[in-house]
C-alpha cells in the first residue's frame, strides 16, 4: 500500500460501478460517485491522480462467485489503461452493509457506499484504520 496519496476504490456491478476515494496516510474513505463507463472512470482518475486503485472482489461462501472473473478482468483493464497499481479486496457483504447504512436514501448511493466499505477494508488489511 502506498504510504501517501489518494486511493480510489471500485464496487463493480454489471449496470453500475460505485467509486470511493480515500487518503492512504489518513486511512479515511468517502463515497464519491456511481459511474457506468470507462470514460467516467477516466475523468475521475484524471481529477484525483490516485497512487493506487482498489477493486472489490466478490467471494462466495462456497465455490467461485459468478462475477469474480469479470471483476478480475475489470481490475486488469484498470491497471492496463491507467498504469496505476490495482489491489483486489474481499467485498463480501459490502452491498448488504451499504444498504443498511442508507436505509431510506437513494438506491443509487448504495454502490458508492459499497466502494467506501471496500476501501475501508483495504485500509484495515494494510494497517490500522
Amino acid at each position: 500500500m502506498p504510504e501517501r496519496g489518494t486511493v480510489l476504490a471500485f464496487d463493480f456491478g454489471l449496470k453500475r460501478i460505485g467509486v470511493a476515494v480515500g487518503e492512504a496516510e489518513m486511512k479515511s474513505a468517502h463515497p464519491l460517485a456511481t459511474v457506468q463507463s470507462f470514460s467516467e472512470i477516466e475523468a475521475i482518475i484524471r481529477e484525483w491522480r490516485p497512487a493506487r486503485l482498489v477493486v472489490g472482489l466478490p467471494v462466495a461462501e462456497q465455490g467461485a462467485h459468478p462475477l469474480a472473473k469479470r471483476v478480475e478482468r475489470f481490475a486488469r483493464q484498470l491497471e492496463g489503461r491507467y498504469r496505476v497499481p490495482v489491489a483486489l479486496v474481499d467485498e463480501r457483504f459490502t452491498s448488504v452493509e451499504a444498504e443498511a447504512r442508507l436505509r431510506g436514501m437513494k438506491k443509487k448511493a448504495v454502490d458508492s457506499v459499497a466502494a467506501q466499505l471496500i476501501l475501508e477494508q483495504y485500509f484495515r488489511e494494510h494497517g490500522a484504520a
